[in-house]
């Protein structure tokens, strides 16, 4: 079947905007849904990053939206390593042309949160949208979101 849109929905876990300071992260709801798949677009960088001036992407996950605690590798596909804390990407050295990463999760919590954490001096913004693709679901098809 070549049918992927009747199976998934989309929702935005980090909203396009260029930023030089930490997002607040939404609460992203899986309930219902049995898979996800976290798309995070990066433009080219605002400034030259730098173990000291980064950005670092922090997943979160929790069972009741209250208490989140951070993903371990066991709880990610595509990555060979989860950094301390949930850092599923950091910015730490030049990124001149804009790239789209992916990022599965397979943790089992009903609820993800991810925070672009801002480290140093900013600036100037850098572009950069996340949404969370969810997959799976009890209900199919999908609604259209078009």
């Amino acid at each position: 079947m070549r049918d992927m849109h009747s199976g998934m929905l989309a929702v935005s876990a980090i909203g396009a905007a260029a930023l030089s300071a930490d997002n607040t992260p939404a609460a992203i709801d899986l309930q219902g849904y049995n898979a996800a798949e976290i798309l995070l677009a990066i433009g080219i960088g605002g400034i030259t990053f730098s173990g000291t001036n980064k950005i670092e992407f922090v997943l979160t996950h929790s069972d009741d939206d209250t208490t989140y605690t951070a993903v371990d590798a066991e709880d990610m596909l595509g990555l060979e390593t989860v950094g301390e804390g949930g850092i599923i990407k950091a910015l730490t050295s030049a990124h001149a042309a804009a790239d789209v990463y992916r990022f599965g999760y397979v943790g089992g919590k009903r609820y993800l949160k991810l925070l672009a954490d801002f480290s140093g001096t900013h600036g100037s913004g850098t572009p950069i949208a996340a949404v969370v693709l969810k997959g799976r679901g009890y209900n199919q098809p999908e609604v259209d979101q078009a």
